[in-house]
């Protein structure tokens, strides 16, 4: 399989990614970081719609627990505001697009079953052993949606930072960047 038909997150997870870095010229490390811009936005955006379900699936198990008053109609606005799953100690501070990004159709990946699953409308019905199981399997996709954003910032770093060796060593011409842009 080609390159270009793999998913970018695979591209990034491979070793040739970063592999012989220093041969690449500057317009592959410029576009190769970008890449990684993209997918960076997009792994954030699968993040926070699934912190949104689990913040959603928390609230019903403490409402069953009569820990909660409001239906989960009424309380929908605070919990989406709120979201206990907002915090992820670990990753870099990252500047977050608040836009949808451009994202490629949904496919077959967990994180697309994660996210078109329409447990949402159904809460309130589910049995318990089924929220606890829907919970279960958003924190193991939140997790690895998590692990994989982690190796996308690996990388970025990375292609920065041989960015600016070649700005600082020279070998780089920053004048580059305004007649390519």
């Amino acid at each position: 399989m080609s390159d270009n038909n793999r998913r970018r997150i695979d591209r990034v997870q491979d070793e040739d990614f970063l592999g012989g870095i220093d041969a690449l010229s500057d317009n592959d490390v410029r576009d190769r970081r970008a890449m990684c811009g993209d997918l960076d936005v997009e792994l954030s955006y699968y993040r926070r719609m699934l912190h949104g379900r689990m913040d959603l699936i928390a609230f019903e198990m403490r409402r069953r627990a009569g820990e909660e008053e409001q239906s989960l109609i009424e309380a929908l606005p605070r919990i989406l505001a709120e979201g206990a799953y907002t915090a992820s100690p670990g990753l870099p501070s990252r500047q977050l697009s608040i836009e949808v990004p451009n994202i490629p159709s949904q496919g077959h990946r967990v994180v697309d079953k994660a996210l078109d699953s329409d447990f949402v409308a159904r809460l309130p019905s589910l049995e318990e052993s089924e929220l606890g199981d829907i919970q279960r399997f958003l924190q193991e996709v939140e997790a690895e949606v998590s692990r994989q954003r982690r190796t996308v910032h690996d990388a970025l770093d990375s292609l920065q930072e041989e960015l600016i060796r070649r700005y600082r060593d020279g070998s780089a011409d920053p004048d580059d960047l305004l007649s390519s842009g």
